[in-house]
């Protein structure tokens, strides 16, 4: 990849760190910049109690928190209050009755002793009452819990004492009777009264002497108590859990928050307000949110770059060409997305989502390509939401992953444009397949025509991924000088017009360039080298040889050699000159860079020694140094084993009938003399390499050179002939 001249004069002013460092801010301010309209919030002029303009859905899965408070109090109100049971409630009330009447009757007892058996027959006098009631009041609890001198008046007291036996034996049986079947049913704190009159009720409904059942009803109220206590720490928990259960009430995404013409009430308002729908709304959040989405694409690319082991030309070189790709990306997404404007029903499908990862797996390579999809679905999910601020869509977003990566895998052979178009066909239904994926799993009912639009959309984006990396393709390769395998195969048709010219003028040089190319090309993939550059040089290599063809031995059918009548110092000059002729030419036809560098370097600054010793042979003062190429030395792996093949290609050539073990040692033999002659020392290419491509030219050269079966009939027949 060469740098463009307008880079280089950038470059001149600003450190690698800094140009970088600049590139990456930029790309950010474009990134936001493009996807700011996007995430601005679109809001609707709408006031409080006016009619909604249009049904108005909600962008996103919204939580309504008050209709969920409301239905969590509601909860809670249902939640009935836990009650306790008080143990022996009703014996501690039976007690009561029976311990007061026993007292009643003792009391009656003492004061019959006291008075003796004749007073006992009279009946008794208001003093014997007073005297008694006394006594009685006396032989009653006193304690506050259970004050039964303050809860009964004197008159029931003294009722109770004018009262016979048998009266008060039968009192106790019906109000502990009746009372045990109102507390067995369960008396609760609040409805203690109730119980009470319930209980008078049942009393009354019993006939006594006198004052008798007054006395009776009096005693029941002051015996009865709750045998049900309410217990508030359950009660809450049980209040608590049903608030817990309680599910929340959500408007999902696309859920109607007010129809067509439907008042907008306070709620209403509240919840568009709060989605950021209502134009006196503003928040900073889309905002924020997006300059993180930016922070994290460009400190991926940033860190992706950053361990990228290539120089740090070819890496700036690779991130200014990412980022051209990016951002044109960017910008068609951005007119697919104005042409959705005119409310055609998911156009963003016809978007060429294959186009970025296709051209960047043909340019650079294919871990670019993928981290460049998987960032621009993220960008797709953005910029083809179609909804308020805040949402995204996941659909363009897996629609957009699945493209672009089936573009760069059914990209296998980027030799040929065709294949290009053909990898656009499959990433077409690719994406017929995840477009019908998407509709049948949100389960919505489509028309037939709705179906032809979808599978025409699939179709449209895939070949459009295609026409786009063929069309967008020559304008990259030229602008950074990029040499794409689809570019080598050009370089490598014959109607090339060096190659046209070469075949011409020293066919010779360009049957040796061919046998050359075969033996570089199988090397440079042994040791994992680029084969296909490997060959175009090869082609390239000797050009410069068209300029005086007769001069080299290749081309010197029926003819002299011109060299045996010139000097040594002049041969040399030929000979040398053809890889600088070669280069200039090159450079002419503006070739590309790598091309014209192993044209430079095939020969190193190797010794041309044929004519160096022919000089000394004739007593001439020569200098080593003026018989060497001028170089540089290979620099590349691919100019190195050219430099081999070449050599060895020549060497064999020179051979009869070569036999396995002469080829091997003609190999073996080259491949040390450069070694030694320190060619491959500005290369990096190591000993274990070498000999993978020793072996590799070896089998190469035994399958030219194999012994051939002779055919003496046809032989008979050719000299009959």
């Amino acid at each position: 990849m060469q740098t463009h001249p307008f880079l280089l004069k950038i470059r001149s002013f600003l450190s690698y760190r800094l140009f970088t460092n600049l590139l990456f801010v930029l790309l950010g301010i474009i990134v936001f910049g493009v996807l700011y309209g996007n995430v601005k919030p679109k809001t609707l002029d709408i006031n409080l109690y006016e009619d909604a303009p249009t049904t108005i859905r909600a962008p996103k899965k919204f939580v309504d928190e008050e209709a969920t408070a409301k239905k969590k109090e509601e909860a809670k109100a249902e939640v009935a209050s836990v009650y306790t049971p008080k143990e022996g409630a009703i014996d501690n009330s039976t007690s009561l009755i029976h311990s007061l009447l026993e007292s009643v009757n003792e009391v009656k007892d003492e004061s019959k002793q006291q008075a003796g058996d004749e007073e006992n027959l009279k009946p008794p006098t208001s003093t014997d009452t007073t005297e008694q009631l006394k006594l009685l009041k006396a032989k009653l609890p006193k304690d506050k819990n259970n004050n039964v001198t303050n809860s009964l008046s004197d008159d029931v007291l003294k009722t109770l004492l004018e009262a016979s036996e048998d009266d008060l034996s039968r009192v106790e049986t019906i109000v502990t009777t009746q009372m045990k079947i109102i507390m067995e049913n369960g008396v609760k704190e609040e409805e203690l009264n109730e119980a009470k009159l319930n209980l008078e009720q049942r009393i009354t409904n019993y006939s006594f002497k006198g004052d008798l059942s007054t006395a009776a009803v009096k005693l029941g109220k002051v015996a009865i108590e709750p045998t049900l206590y309410y217990d508030a720490e359950k009660t809450d928990e049980l209040k608590k859990l049903a608030e817990a259960n309680v599910e929340k009430v959500e408007i999902i995404e696309g859920g109607v928050i007010v129809e067509d013409g439907d008042l907008i009430t306070p709620k209403t308002y509240s919840i568009l307000k709060s989605l950021g729908m209502v134009e006196d709304t503003f928040s900073f959040k889309p905002y924020v949110g997006l300059a993180l989405f930016v922070l994290v694409v460009i400190g991926s690319l940033y860190y992706f770059f950053y361990t990228l082991e290539v120089t740090e030309e070819r890496k700036q070189n690779y991130l200014i060409l990412t980022s051209i790709v990016f951002v044109i990306s960017l910008l068609i997404m951005k007119i697919v997305g104005l042409i959705e404007q005119l409310e055609i029903n998911d156009i963003a499908f016809i978007l060429p989502a294959a186009f970025t990862g296709m051209i960047l797996r043909i340019l650079l390579n294919e871990r670019i390509a993928m981290m460049m999809v998987f960032i621009l679905s993220a960008c797709s999910s953005i910029v083809f939401h179609q909804q308020f601020n805040g949402s995204i869509d996941i659909e363009i977003a897996i629609y957009t992953l699945f493209s672009g990566v089936s573009g760069i895998l059914f990209l296998v052979s980027r030799n040929q444009r065709s294949n290009i178009l053909r990898a656009g066909i499959y990433v077409a239904l690719v994406n017929i397949l995840i477009l019908g994926f998407l509709i049948l799993l949100s389960g919505t009912s489509y028309s037939n025509s709705e179906y032809v639009y979808y599978i025409v959309f699939a179709l449209v984006s895939g070949i459009m991924s295609s026409i786009l990396t063929i069309g967008f393709l020559p304008f990259f390769e030229a602008g950074f000088g990029i040499l794409s395998s689809m570019r080598l195969v050009e370089l490598s048709s014959p109607t090339q017009p060096l190659l046209k010219k070469l075949l011409t003028d020293a066919p010779g040089t360009y049957h040796h360039s061919v046998m050359v190319a075969n033996l570089a090309e199988a090397a440079c993939e042994a040791i994992g080298a680029n084969g296909l550059l490997a060959r175009v040089g090869c082609y390239y290599h000797d050009v410069g040889k068209s300029k005086r063809p007769h001069f080299f031995i290749e081309n010197q059918l029926n003819m002299g050699n011109p060299h045996d009548r010139v000097s040594p110092e002049t041969s040399r000059d030929v000979i040398i000159s053809h890889a600088s002729d070669g280069a200039q030419m090159l450079r002419k036809h503006k070739l590309p860079k790598e091309i014209i560098d192993i044209a430079e370097q095939h020969h190193g600054t190797t010794l041309l020694k044929f004519f160096y010793y022919k000089a000394k042979e004739q007593g001439k003062d020569v200098k080593e140094e003026e018989y060497r190429y001028p170089g540089p030395k290979p620099q590349t792996r691919e100019a190195a084993v050219i430099s081999i093949a070449d050599s060895v290609e020549a060497a064999v050539r020179s051979k009869k009938s070569p036999t396995q073990a002469e080829i091997q040692k003609l190999v073996h033999s080259i491949v040390q003399d450069r070694l030694q002659d320190g060619q491959f020392n500005e290369c990096d290419i190591s000993l274990k390499q070498l000999e993978t491509v020793k072996r590799s030219l070896c089998e190469t050269l035994n399958g030219i050179f194999h012994p051939r079966i002779e055919y003496p009939e046809l032989q008979a027949k050719g000299e009959e002939v």
